[in-house]
């Protein structure tokens, strides 16, 4: 929220600097991200008054003004329709720089001499107008510099607010903090008028059908307003907190909500059927265009404001096309109503539809201060648009609320705090914050009432926290804590996860964490539209959007939507990787089944071009051998891959799963091209790998220990076979590891061929063997044995043969 440092004056004495102010603020737990000058640069901006005002010869829509600086005459040429004489208007004359730093000069303009610029508002740095130049009191006195008759300089405060303190979505809130935090007393400000028309229960009436959604609406109409531009001073703060003008009748509520954090709507009271109001829920198929111009239909969800026909506005959201305040309103009604926070914020979310109103209610607005706003409205009204305001208000509030006390123990707070504050201290906070406290007399604890407008205040932590607010929490002694540290194991799952993060870290890949909401529609191009695990989904039932209605299933689609907005910002080469929760729905209702994963992608190249090399892409063996150095550095042995048919979301014939044992510990392989297509990565190579956590847990060494290195030579034999091309490479080394027992200490493959002078249905593969004692030096015949009972036992189980030649 912005906020000006000459309104908060208004409500509190502040003797601090900007700077000084700014750390108080962030202290007390409103973060100010930036602090904005407004009219430092106007000490040479001078008061004067146009004398005279005659058409330019040769230019139609300028004039030649003589102005009066002060001290001298001079004429100036200029271009705004709202010249007029005796008019005054802020002046900058040569030699003197306007607020952008540009220099003033004399200059010629069409023929005629120019010794100045009359300034538009905007032009100063003041406001976004720029219709006209900027027309001054007429108490102003030629000569003087502006800043003399404006409340310049001034200094425009970026605060933070978190979800927590709607209170402070005001200047009146603001400023209770400050004072609470300075030792200030809030001022008083003007509010009420003496109402000299009738009854406002003769004028108008209001219903509410749902005081749940709505416990409390007041309504005030004012007669024979006018309507016309606001005055500079309201539109200048209006500007600066991000808020266009537009009337005195609108801005004055716009205004009121930025002041007291109260939104308000004004209704043109001739235009509302039956001249009443009724609170209701919208009824199904109900259509209503609201202030936007757009056509909006409902739900029942959606609280409606009702004249006695129709919808005229969207509850605590926006007002209505049909009841907008237009250049012929005279009378008006004025709204200051509490809305249910859960109601504005379903109503909001389910229409797309965020304004500065529905920001406050959905946090929580104050249901104690709805008919002081609704008589600072009042008084601005007043001042700014005349009119006769009907005697009382309307106040629909059926059940009062009163905030339910706390039982606050002072010795309570310093334990958790490790102070020593005492308990009239803790209650000079409270008083300070405008809550009431009741002593026991007993010296042992408080009960404190919090301030209606405090809806975040409700348990006895909430009260601990004010107190260290107040306190400073600079000013809490920094003390170890009296714990002893646990001496039970580490969490295996975490450890591991250290450790691979480390790992992956080190493989080149980064990090990703994404939501764990998501679509339904996420998994479609993973399942191929049939039934199965992916699609157990467990809805969520307050979703925030349809996007993100239901706990994810898989880690996949995250990876891809990363992968797919990164290439869309022109990132090529990717390797994310995340580890995370996925859910899936019980038959019988319970919590769901949670599942820890490891999930990684690659995309695009593996190596760029270069003066030595060429551009290779990603493939099925990068990723592989990425997961078959990670399964090593994590110490699994006896791991094996094994290709399956119809893995979700991957290319039937470029993936496998791993196993160690009997137990499938994960998958890898290159993304199916439905899955590249839904996500629109059709020009990159993607490779994806999955590891179930809990089942590599299951499969880890309890300890590692070292293996010395051989002190024998070793023996190597290649074997060049003939296989079938369904026979999987893994299949013959698990065969050769199996009959080459303990003497074996190496297999791996060196070389594949298919194509001519084979067999068409066959391959050509060849292993590098090596066998090694710890006993002593292998002879030749020993090794040969072994070497021909490993082709014996694979011509068996595969059909395989040498290879001859």
């Amino acid at each position: 929220m912005k906020v000006s440092l000459n309104w908060l004056k208004e409500h509190v004495d502040i003797e601090l600097s900007p700077e000084e102010l700014s750390h108080v603020l962030t202290m007390a737990g409103l973060e100010v991200e930036g602090v904005e000058a407004v009219g430092q640069n106007l000490d040479h901006i001078l008061i004067s008054r146009i004398l005279e005002v005659r058409p330019h010869s040769n230019a139609d829509r300028l004039s030649l003004c003589q102005v009066d600086t002060g001290t001298d005459t001079v004429q100036v040429v200029c271009g705004a329709p709202n010249v007029a004489e005796g008019v005054l208007a802020p002046v900058i004359l040569p030699g003197a720089k306007l607020p952008d730093g540009t220099k003033m000069k004399e200059s010629r303009i069409r023929g005629e001499i120019s010794k100045g610029m009359l300034l538009a508002e905007d032009e100063l740095g003041l406001t976004n107008d720029h219709t006209g130049i900027m027309i001054l009191p007429d108490d102003a006195v030629p000569g003087k510099t502006l800043t003399s008759l404006l409340p310049l300089p001034d200094w425009i405060f970026d605060v933070s607010i978190t979800p927590n303190r709607p209170d402070c979505t005001s200047v009146l809130g603001i400023a209770r903090e400050i004072a609470a935090n300075t030792g200030q007393s809030l001022k008083a400000f003007e509010r009420g008028v003496d109402a000299k028309g009738p009854a406002v229960g003769s004028l108008t009436s209001v219903s509410v059908s749902d005081p749940n959604g709505c416990p409390r609406y007041a309504a005030a109409v004012v007669r024979d307003v006018s309507l016309k531009p606001s005055p500079f001073w309201m539109r200048y703060r209006l500007y600066h907190s991000g808020v266009r003008s537009i009337s005195n009748l609108v801005d004055v509520s716009n205004y009121v909500m930025l002041e007291v954090g109260q939104p308000l709507h004004a209704f043109d009271y001739d235009r509302l059927s039956e001249n009443r109001i009724a609170v209701r829920r919208a009824k199904k198929g109900e259509v209503f265009t609201t202030l936007d111009g757009v056509e909006r239909a409902l739900e029942p969800e959606i609280l409606l404001i009702c004249d006695g026909q129709k919808p005229v506005a969207l509850a605590g959201i926006m007002g209505g096309l049909n009841s907008e305040i237009y250049d012929n309103t005279r009378n008006i009604l004025v709204e200051s109503a509490f809305f249910d926070p859960v109601t504005i914020r379903r109503g909001s979310k389910g229409l797309g539809l965020s304004t500065e109103a529905s920001y406050r209610f959905e946090r929580g607005a104050d249901i104690g201060g709805v008919v002081s706003a609704l008589d600072r409205a009042l008084y601005l009204i007043h001042i700014l648009a005349g009119g006769v305001t009907a005697k009382g208000v309307v106040d629909n509030y059926s059940k009062p609320y009163t905030a339910p006390p706390i039982f606050f123990r002072p010795e309570k707070a310093n334990a958790i705090l490790g102070t020593a504050i005492s308990k009239s201290a803790m209650k000079g906070y409270f008083d300070a914050l405008e809550m009431r406290t009741e002593d026991d007399g007993q010296q042992t604890h408080l009960t404190v009432t919090p301030p209606t407008f405090r809806v975040d205040i409700k348990r006895e932590v909430d009260l601990v926290e004010e107190v260290a607010r107040l306190h400073g929490f600079d000013n809490i002694p920094v003390i170890s804590p009296k714990i002893r540290p646990s001496e039970g194991p580490e969490s295996p799952d975490l450890l591991l996860r250290d450790k691979v993060r480390a790992k992956m870290s080190a493989f080149g890949f980064s990090e990703i964490i994404t939501y764990s909401f998501v679509s339904p529609e996420s998994v479609d191009s993973l399942a191929e539209n049939t039934p199965g695990p992916l699609k157990d989904f467990t809805k969520i039932m307050n979703p925030l959007t349809v996007d993100q209605s239901v706990l994810r299933t898989s880690l996949i689609p995250g990876l891809m939507e990363t992968a797919r907005y990164n290439i869309l910002h022109e990132m090529a080469n990717l390797r994310f990787f995340e580890w995370g929760k996925v859910f899936f729905d019980r038959e019988d209702h319970a919590q769901p089944f949670e599942k820890i994963l490891l999930a990684g992608i690659m995309v695009g190249a593996h190596t760029v071009k270069t003066w030595y090399d060429e551009e290779r892409p990603v493939d099925f063996y990068d990723a592989k051998g990425i997961l078959t150095a990670l399964l090593k550095d994590l110490g699994v042995v006896g791991f094996r891959f094994s290709r399956e048919e119809d893995l979700s979301g991957y290319a039937k014939d470029i993936s496998t799963a791993i196993y160690c044992g009997d137990t499938c510990v994960g998958r890898v392989g290159l993304a199916s091209p439905r899955l590249i297509e839904a996500y629109d990565l059709k020009m990159n190579h993607v490779c994806l790998f999955e590891i179930d956590v809990a089942a590599l847990l299951t499969v880890l060494p309890e300890k590692r220990t070292f293996v010395p290195f051989g002190r024998f030579p070793s023996v190597h034999r290649d074997l060049s076979l003939l296989l079938n091309r369904s026979v999987e490479c893994g299949t013959v080394t698990d065969i050769i590891r199996q009959e080459g027992g303990e003497l074996l200490e190496s297999v791996h493959v060196f070389d594949l061929y298919e194509g001519e002078r084979i067999d068409q249905s066959k391959k050509a593969v060849s292993f590098k063997i090596t066998f090694r004692s710890n006993q002593g030096t292998l002879d030749g015949e020993k090794v040969n044995r072994l070497y021909e009972a490993i082709v014996k036992k694979i011509g068996q189980k595969t059909g395989g043969t040498l290879r001859e030649g």
